[in-house]
């Protein structure tokens, strides 16, 4: 069945296409451009699963997502079959997440749980497109205090966050949706990483 597409007030769709791929463009690059830094990344998970350790995930909004989809990739699988690697995510429990945030404060309801789950052996990654949300610095703070290693991933500007972890995956855009999707390929290539460790076909 047709549809006519009905758009009040003479109101048109309009979408850049040309700067959208651009800027995505420049961003995938800049992931490419520290390919070394990633596997420094998956030598630090393998150190961290081997001791026993585990992966803490978190992220604000979108990243809050990427963060609970990337802690999934670890424990079911990316690509190919092998044992779960132990991860999670602190973004999924409604139930600390509006608890902690009624009695405490929305700025330390990761931090709170790092205090509570993180161990020496954990890495502890976290998403912020600007590096600059407080729960975000404050869970970095935490998990430093705790002994883990950190990694942020961040969008072009430097970031208190970023200055804080041992890892700091800054890719070239200021722009929300393209920082994101570059994280997404960037935490997508550590699994690929983990997956050629680990992998038992």
């Amino acid at each position: 069945m047709n549809r006519e597409l009905s758009l009040k007030d003479d109101k048109q769709i309009r979408i850049d296409f040309a700067h959208a791929l651009e800027e995505h463009r420049r961003a995938i690059d800049s992931v490419l451009e520290q390919s070394q830094q990633i596997e420094r990344a998956v030598e630090e998970i393998v150190t961290a699963i081997e001791a026993g350790g585990k992966v803490i995930w978190l992220g604000n909004g979108g990243s809050a997502a990427d963060a609970q989809h990337m802690a999934a990739e670890l424990m079911v699988r990316y690509a190919k079959n092998r044992r779960p690697l132990a991860s999670i995510a602190l973004t999924t429990d409604s139930s600390i997440l509006t608890a902690h945030s009624n009695d405490y404060e929305f700025e330390t309801v990761f931090a709170r749980q790092i205090e509570g789950l993180a161990s020496p052996d954990d890495v502890v990654i976290a998403m912020s497109t600007s590096g600059k949300s407080a729960n975000v610095v404050k869970a970095i703070e935490a998990a430093k205090l705790k002994g883990c290693f950190t990694i942020v991933m961040t969008g072009r500007s430097d970031s208190p966050s970023g200055a804080l972890s041992d890892i700091c995956f800054q890719v070239d855009t200021v722009e929300t949706a393209r920082a994101q999707e570059a994280h997404s390929l960037i935490s997508h290539l550590i699994c690929e990483g983990l997956d050629s460790v680990y992998a038992t076909e």
